[in-house]
């Protein structure tokens, strides 16, 4: 079941959020993300954020604003089993259009996203980390 974020579901969603950052993003400190962590607690309140429960457990969750995709996290042990694909499907129901940034380095998201129909339109750097990275399209 796909649902609306409620406020106490924020600190299972971020400790999600956490934990795949930290897996996904190998080539960032991990102490990057674990100083984002309250931060991010605090906006997730403010965001527009789904997720995706089963047996009245947080399996996943995707974030936006407004067209851009700020994320979507998937708990470990439950990556590659559609989860994502169903939050993804979910929003381009209620979409004509995404976007969203992506790291270079990060193969396995960049594959998924051009999979469910995503192009790279554009290349920069992520200023936070310096480290280069795609705007993906899907229309």
């Amino acid at each position: 079941m796909i649902r609306k974020l409620q406020k106490a579901d924020v600190i299972k969603v971020a400790d999600i959020w956490l934990n795949s950052n930290i897996k996904a993003h190998n080539f960032i400190p991990a102490r990057y993300w674990e100083s984002n962590y309250d931060p991010v607690k605090e906006m997730l309140l403010q965001a527009e954020v789904y997720v995706y429960e089963s047996n009245g457990e947080i399996q996943g969750f995707i974030g936006l604003n407004g067209e851009y995709i700020e994320g979507i996290f998937v708990c470990d042990k439950l990556q590659s089993q559609g989860i994502g694909k169903l939050l993804l499907d979910f929003i381009k129901e209620r979409r004509t259009g995404l976007s969203l940034n992506v790291y270079e380095k990060n193969t396995r998201a960049i594959h998924f996203y051009q999979r469910e129909g995503f192009e790279i339109q554009d290349e920069g750097i992520d200023e936070a980390t310096g480290e280069k990275d795609y705007v993906m399209i899907w229309q």
